[in-house]
């Protein structure tokens, strides 16, 4: 599984695929393996209670997935993050969950995927 941070107001549920600003922005949607969620969290969303991690299953995508160096001002130690060229297929996503900071503004907890 792969997962996808995005603030509430604009996930667009049953809208068909999903194509976030960065699609058309950049060229691709940001991903982070699990593991890397919640510094991904940290690094871009702290203090934001009102978003929601997206779980997708990288065999129901029909864009084409790669796993690059991490896009933006953080190189984050030469790690490699899924990116989507495309949109989010709906029948791609597993689970939609919020995702909320801690009363600090940071992400200490991974919900149980």
């Amino acid at each position: 599984m792969i997962c996808h941070l995005v603030v509430r107001a604009d996930w667009e549920p049953g809208a068909g695929d999903y194509r976030p600003a960065s699609l058309a922005t950049e060229g691709f949607i940001h991903f982070s393996a699990p593991e890397t969620v919640l510094e991904t969290a940290n690094l871009y969303y702290r203090g934001r209670a009102d978003l929601l991690l997206v779980v997708v299953d990288p065999e129901r995508l029909s864009a084409p997935l790669r796993w690059e160096p991490a896009a933006g001002p953080a190189d984050r130690g030469g790690a490699l993050f899924p990116h989507l060229y495309g949109p989010i297929d709906p029948g791609a996503v597993r689970a939609v969950m919020p995702f909320p900071c801690a009363p600090d503004g940071s992400f200490t907890t991974m919900p149980t995927l």
